[in-house]
């Protein structure tokens, strides 16, 4: 039997890792800038994160969720405490996509409205109504196409604002990532986000804050979107929430009110998933790791700005990407290829940096030194 092939993929093969480091099964070392797409947020192989699990998974892997498990109840109050929304509730999930559904279904399950704004380049998923919300053709199959999905552009307060004088009692939810990640690096500012909530709270729909990727302490603060000093009605989480162990979840506002059956889950908040997802947070607390990405996050940003090739450098803490002139459109191949370093791409030019909440200055600096190479390269 074949895999189905729907990944292009590199000509490697990764048998170890450790840190911010990673290795091949012929012994290359690499340092991962990118974290298997934000993914690894305290590091590969993580010694604390190592012992919660086989600690673990040496008591009980899994049961279903028809019995208390007092690890989940364990997970939200840790989760609460650091994320400063202990009022908030958890749905736990397996994915982002999941969380970002589950989200949606549950705007229209309160509002009982089905219409969902979401904006120009937005990506939330691969599943039915994730995808349909996502602004990328190529991924849309005819059974996800829906009515009630309305694009607008991103960052227009003006659009928005129109969209909801004509049609605000039909909207359910708007949907938005407070940094855009497959779309490029792009930071929802302040004064949009803020106009989000105020238009929501006054028609009474539903503002869900996309933080797979751009959440879980990435952007220097627990979510991006608290930049902008609103709270959103539900926050998905997922990628950087485990580690690499499958678990997404959404935090829900406490005038949401729980029904049974609203949501269900088989392998959502499982024994496993939810002793990765403490390991996660105990590490990002003890080695005050929302503080690093932010200082980090300063420094790479900085240092990339003085290197006159790249253009248009932005992010926020450890979610960073510039643009890469024509000229030097192999910098990210020859970054993997030649020095061995791990990034990501977001079309048609950008270079995007999403390394572990704890990467190190000397990892930062082997980065920057790379990519003057490969520049100065490139020019010669």
């Amino acid at each position: 039997m074949k895999l189905f092939d729907v990944y292009p993929l590199n000509d490697i093969t990764i048998t170890k890792g450790n840190g911010s480091y990673v290795w091949d099964d012929k012994g290359q070392e690499y340092l991962d800038f990118y974290g298997g797409h934000a993914v690894i947020s305290i590091g590969h192989t993580h010694p604390h994160y190592v012992h919660r699990i086989t600690e673990q998974l040496n008591k009980i892997g899994f049961y279903s969720n028809s019995i208390k498990i007092p690890l989940q109840v364990e997970l939200a109050d840790k989760l609460g405490k650091i994320s400063g929304k202990e009022d908030y509730q958890l749905f736990l999930c397996n994915s982002g996509a999941e969380a970002n559904e589950n989200a949606m279904k549950l705007a229209s399950f309160v509002t009982g409205r089905k219409k969902i704004v979401a904006f120009s380049k937005s990506f939330h998923g691969r599943t039915s109504l994730a995808v349909a919300a996502t602004d990328n053709e190529q991924i849309v199959a005819p059974v996800n196409r829906t009515d009630n999905i309305t694009f607008l552009p991103f960052n227009d307060v003006d659009s928005l604002s129109i969209y909801f004088s004509n049609h605000g009692d039909e909207v359910a939810a708007v949907i938005t990532e407070g940094i855009q990640g497959v779309g490029g690096i792009n930071l929802a500012s302040e004064e949009f986000l803020q106009a989000i909530r105020a238009l929501c709270t006054q028609h009474r729909a539903i503002y869900i804050a996309d933080g797979v990727q751009c959440g879980y302490g990435r952007s220097g603060k627990f979510f991006s979107h608290d930049y902008a000093g609103v709270n959103a009605d539900i926050y998905s989480m997922a990628k950087g929430m485990g580690n690499g162990f499958p678990i997404g979840g959404i935090l829900i506002a406490p005038h949401i009110e729980a029904k049974y059956s609203m949501l269900g889950t088989t392998f959502g908040g499982n024994h496993l998933a939810c002793a990765a997802a403490l390991a996660v947070l105990e590490v990002i607390e003890n080695e005050a790791l929302l503080s690093h990405a932010h200082h980090m996050g300063d420094y790479i940003m900085q240092e990339l700005r003085n290197i006159p090739e790249l253009e248009n450098v932005r992010g926020r803490g450890l979610m960073i990407g510039f643009d890469v002139p024509a000229q030097y459109k192999d910098l990210r191949k020859n970054l993997l290829f030649k020095q061995h370093i791990f990034t990501g791409e977001a079309k048609p030019n950008v270079i995007r940096l999403l390394p572990a909440l704890n990467i190190q200055k000397e990892d930062a600096d082997k980065l920057i030194n790379a990519i003057k190479t490969e520049l100065a390269n490139n020019n010669s």
